[in-house]
């Protein structure tokens, strides 16, 4: 296996010898289910009064883990332990800082398939995407620490100030800023809270990490893979809880200098304006969702097009802000490619997410479940169903989350769920009589975070100067609008997708968790 690198583009055909090894953890895990797992706080595991079961969405009668419900004293406690660590910390030399972060990467890649296996157990994820998010955890570390080391701890000398009897220099220094807060979702529960930690921490900064109540057991081994790695005591925290309670006192209190925040827009934009309500500004760095569009030209190889729809479409449910939920097609090839995607989209494999023939495992939780019943009346209302619609309860399934992936088709443009975020398996299909018609609806919605365009080579830079969405993917098979790796594709949007304008796993993110200082020094020149 050592050949073979695995992201999110060439997971299609991964060596046997990672199927085995996941099989093998897989057994492993299983045998250990329904752990008490505790908060990590200051260095010490921490049991709250109160407890929640952690249920997997393919079987909801399993319990996957006993959670701490955190409450308010435990959101200050956290905080305070980041405080306490913080000037140990952010003083400790930025290589001793990577050594430390690159054998947490380390960590994270020797314990890959046991992650791997929990995550696909608590997020419903098929093994391959499972292994892609912890693998690209590493990866983001990794990335965060070669940025470091590239940028010589961001430390650089300005001009000279032209005085003809002193001698003043000028250095830029990049500083944390203190205790960083990360809140994470429930669909990329390792990448999108090891990604920005691993950021923060290089930086120097603190954390203190609150998960999506849906998935915070896949979020605790993580923490422990940093704390394994030595990092001081109070470095990094994992407190777990509702949102509505320990969730909203971490937002408020004072002693956060800065969060990193991926979820919906309406929860990101209340997050926004609490902080907004501070002494002073604090960053704010927010991931919240898309709707990707994709434009199908009259010249596209439909073959690829169908391929890389159907993934980006029904990968993880369709549970990605990157999903591909927007599939605008001009009319002359309209109806041939609506009908391969209806005989893709057929074949694809529903079921437990850990079998290895598995696409599509459940979505993540009832309401998800309600709301693809709702979604799919709609469209049916307005328009035609292609193919799905309809909930899977029969057999070993009766007791999940399962739903049909989902095609809509003669929907109108002017309808609601063109422009709303859906975050299950369903994706319309509208036409369009020209590539500037298809621009102008792609980009007529709030979000801006990934799209894709199947078209000739100069109707690709067309779309490149064209497109509003801070992910841009033309003729690609592997995924239409999903399938971003560190290094490779930084993710980030523009728009309501995004606030920071800079892309993570790109080399403009870690200086996000760091503000700029000046050193002007003037002495008599000799």
């Amino acid at each position: 296996m050592s050949s073979f690198k695995l992201t999110y583009a060439t997971m299609f055909n991964p060596p046997e010898e990672l199927h085995q090894k996941y099989d093998a953890a897989l057994a492993k895990v299983k045998a250990n289910l329904g752990q008490q797992q505790m908060m990590l706080i200051g260095g010490k595991d921490v049991r709250a009064d109160e407890t929640f079961e952690d249920r997997t969405p393919i079987d909801t009668r399993t319990v996957l883990a006993i959670m701490q419900k955190g409450s308010e004293k435990h959101a200050q406690m956290a905080l305070e332990a980041a405080q306490k660590a913080f000037p140990i910390w952010s003083k400790t030399p930025w290589q001793e800082r990577v050594r430390l972060l690159r054998k947490a990467a380390g960590l994270i890649e020797a314990r890959l398939f046991e992650l791997g296996a929990v995550m696909s157990l608590e997020v419903g994820k098929n093994r391959m995407e499972a292994l892609g998010d912890v693998q690209e955890t590493a990866d983001l570390i990794y990335y965060a620490c070669d940025e470091m080391e590239a940028n010589e701890g961001y430390v650089r000398q300005m001009g000279k100030d032209p005085l003809p009897y002193h001698d003043s220099t000028n250095t830029s220094v990049l500083r944390p800023y203190g205790v960083w807060l990360v809140v994470s979702p429930f669909n990329f529960p390792f990448a999108l809270t090891g990604g920005p930690t691993g950021a923060a921490l290089t930086a120097g900064n603190t954390v203190v990490c609150k998960p999506a109540t849906d998935t915070p057991w896949i979020v605790r081994l993580l923490v422990e893979c940093f704390r394994d790695a030595g990092l001081p005591d109070g470095v990094i925290n994992f407190v777990t809880g509702p949102g509505r309670t320990l969730g909203q006192a971490l937002v408020d209190s004072p002693l956060v200098d800065g969060v990193t925040f991926t979820g919906s827009f309406d929860v990101g934009m209340k997050l926004f304006q609490d902080f907004g309500h501070r002494n002073y500004v604090r960053p704010v760095i927010l991931e919240l969702g898309g709707k990707n569009p994709t434009i199908v030209s009259r010249n596209a190889n439909l073959e690829d097009a169908a391929a890389g729809l159907v993934r980006s479409a029904f990968g993880l449910q369709g549970q990605k802000c990157s999903a591909g939920s927007r599939i605008i097609v001009e009319a002359p090839v309209h109806d041939e490619l609506v009908a391969r995607l209806k005989e893709l989209t057929e074949k694809l494999s529903i079921g437990d997410p850990t079998d290895r023939k598995t696409f599509l495992g459940p979505v993540m939780n009832r309401a998800s479940y309600e709301d693809f019943q709702t979604f799919s009346k709609e469209l049916a209302g307005a328009g035609r169903i292609v193919t799905g619609g309809e909930l899977v309860t029969s057999g070993d399934l009766a007791h999940g989350y399962f739903c049909q992936p989902t095609l809509a088709a003669d929907v109108p443009f002017s309808q609601r769920l063109w422009q709303h975020e859906m975050f299950v398996p369903i994706a319309t299909i509208g036409k369009v009589n020209s590539l500037d018609e298809g621009m102008e609806i792609a980009n007529s919605v709030k979000y801006g975070l990934t799209s894709g365009f199947y078209g000739s080579e100069t109707e690709v830079e067309w779309f490149f100067e064209n497109i509003q969405s801070g992910l841009a993917y033309a003729n690609r098979p592997q995924g239409s609008t999903t399938g971003a790796w560190p290094g490779f594709q930084p993710f980030g949007g523009w728009k309501g997708s995004g606030s920071s304008g800079k892309n993570a796993g790109g080399h403009y993110y870690l200086p996000l968790y760091m503000h700029e200082q000046i050193h002007t020094f003037v002495k008599p020149k000799k």
